[in-house]
């Protein structure tokens, strides 16, 4: 599907189009960052495509809410135009990613685009969890939330497992956007 379209895209001259999600939007130098990944993409012949505002423009006088439908289907819109996707899953605000960003990852895995993920913090995320909470192994070998005896998800992933199975997950941007032009390109498993 996005490979197909990213190769006629490629074919007629015009770089594969990737939309760049994260929480970046609302750090104050996001002008910077988008620049940044862009520019990494256009190095290996990807177009980068920063998240929209809708098209709301100065001007808009409509309630918060009307604005927020705007700026969301503005960006579902950009992802269904895009070939693949780039997501920062950095923490944010506590130990997992943006929601909105794991929405726009689920969506685009939806879609069957190739999604690439990076800024996930080194280790399990069990391993994490239990650094930050007061965990306990019980007889089982299960990791649980000591308080609440909430279990928490194992299976040594990076990710929750349906982040870490229906994406690919590298270090840092550079890598995920040369991992995610393979994969546009056709590189075969293990070829990226």
């Amino acid at each position: 599907m996005a490979h197909e379209a990213a190769a006629t895209r490629a074919s007629a001259g015009a770089r594969p189009r990737v939309y760049l999600a994260g929480p970046d939007i609302f750090f104050r130098d996001s002008a910077k960052i988008y620049d940044t990944l862009k520019a990494l993409c256009a190095q290996h012949g990807l177009e980068g495509v920063e998240p929209s505002d809708g098209g709301l423009g100065s001007g808009f006088s409509g309630s918060d809410d009307e604005k927020a439908r705007c700026i969301y289907e503005g960006n579902v819109a950009l992802i269904r135009e895009t070939d693949g996707v780039i997501a920062n899953l950095m923490d944010f605000r506590g130990l997992e990613p943006d929601s909105g960003t794991v929405f726009e990852v689920g969506y685009a895995v939806a879609l069957g685009k190739p999604v690439v993920v990076y800024g996930v913090a080194e280790g399990s995320y069990a391993s994490r969890v239990s650094a930050s909470l007061d965990c306990e192994t019980d007889a089982l070998g299960t990791v649980r939330e000591r308080g609440s005896g909430m279990m928490v998800e194992g299976l040594g992933q990076p990710l929750n497992l349906m982040l870490a199975c229906s994406t690919h997950v590298e270090k840092t941007a550079e890598q995920a956007v040369a991992r995610l032009a393979a994969v546009l390109a056709g590189a075969r498993p293990g070829q990226a």
